[in-house]
């Protein structure tokens, strides 16, 4: 017990003792030798911070419990014992250097990381997916599963004016939807998505402008139930611009608008808005690897009258806090408003739902 509390004092000396000098580590070996070992060392003398210390016979228990007191001294470099003839000599070993933290190399190809995160409850988000829907009070469907499959990929990054951070990258994905009551689980829509995103990052602020492509078809199956209007073929580019902000404790806000460049049918009215809140906590449970997140998509476009889109999801996250990059969640939604799935676009839908998301961030 006593030797443990010199080697708790010992440790602490250097937040309030001088600048260690030979005289300030000797008078500390004398308060040792005196507590503990006056019969056993014979003299002593500390020369640039090594100790040198003849003595009588020493256990090897012993001499080592000398050099576990001595060497946590601030200031001693090493310590040798003389007893009996025989030298033993302890290095002190030196304290590891933490490794200095690499900057990084601008510009980069392929970086393994986004600026701008996903939109957790935008309806269209290019991402890998498989949720079950239940659609409420629709003549055509009720039980429904929708996947989707997709991602953004970063290809090029770069430093831009006053110290911002730019990011050329392609996004891909598809989304489709299937007839749970069907026989054979007929595929209902499918749209296709491919854009080519722009990300500007600076501090908490971020903004993606994107250029991309999305056409609508409908499932074979489908068409042979004889249960839908011709066939629209809706197809269109679209320029989209979303401004994102972080906010403290987990919040994040973002809003922004689009424009259909080529539209088909050519009468589509092209422009739209969006604005949404994210919540992901800044708290996890089970060593970092589950937390709540919810999240809120408003959506508005001049086609529908500005009627309101509204999606909402909420669950749980799991990741590995050694790749944070990787997220899996656990997701209750509603959604309310016009169909996000391409050739229904002109019907009001309202529906529950549960389902799996991945997303690389």
């Amino acid at each position: 017990m006593a030797i443990a509390l010199v080697l708790s004092i010992v440790s602490f000396s250097p937040a309030w003792a001088k600048p260690a000098s030979d005289e300030f580590i000797g008078g500390y070996i004398t308060a040792i030798i005196e507590h503990y070992f006056q019969f056993k060392i014979e003299s002593f003398q500390v020369r640039d911070g090594v100790v040198y210390l003849r003595c009588q016979k020493l256990s090897e228990e012993e001499r080592n419990r000398i050099f576990e007191l001595v060497h946590n001294i601030e200031g001693v470099q090493g310590v040798e014992i003389l007893t009996e003839g025989v030298s033993t000599i302890y290095k002190k070993q030196p304290k590891e250097q933490p490794e200095p933290k690499k900057e990084p190399e601008w510009p980069m190809f392929m970086p393994n990381d986004k600026l701008f995160h996903p939109l957790m409850a935008d309806p269209r988000w290019p991402h890998f997916s498989a949720t079950y829907q239940h659609y409420m009070d629709d003549d055509q469907l009720k039980n429904v599963a929708a996947t989707s499959f997709g991602e953004s990929f970063n290809i090029y990054r770069f430093v831009g004016p006053w110290s911002s951070i730019i990011e050329f990258g392609i996004q891909a994905g598809v989304f489709a939807v299937f007839d749970l009551d069907s026989s054979s689980f007929d595929l209902i829509n499918a749209d296709y998505l491919v854009g080519i995103p722009l990300t500007i990052q600076k501090g908490n602020f971020t903004n993606m402008t994107r250029i991309f492509h999305q056409s609508s078809h409908l499932g074979d199956e489908f068409l042979l139930r004889g249960q839908t209007k011709e066939r629209i073929n809706l197809s269109y580019e679209s320029l989209n611009s979303v401004f994102s902000y972080n906010l403290p404790k987990g919040l994040r806000i973002y809003a922004g608008g689009g424009y259909l460049m080529r539209r088909d049918p050519s009468d589509l009215k092209p422009w739209s808005t969006q604005a949404g809140l994210e919540y992901r906590s800044p708290s996890s449970w089970i060593g970092g690897a589950l937390k709540p997140v919810a999240a809120i998509d408003v959506q508005n476009r001049q086609e529908s009258d500005w009627h309101t889109d509204i999606s909402i999801r909420t669950g749980i996250q799991f990741e590995n806090p050694d790749f944070l990059s990787r997220k899996m969640q656990i997701l209750l939604e509603y959604y309310n408003g016009k169909s996000p799935n391409g050739q229904f676009f002109e019907q009001n839908i309202v529906l529950y739902g549960i389902g799996i998301h991945f997303f690389f961030e």
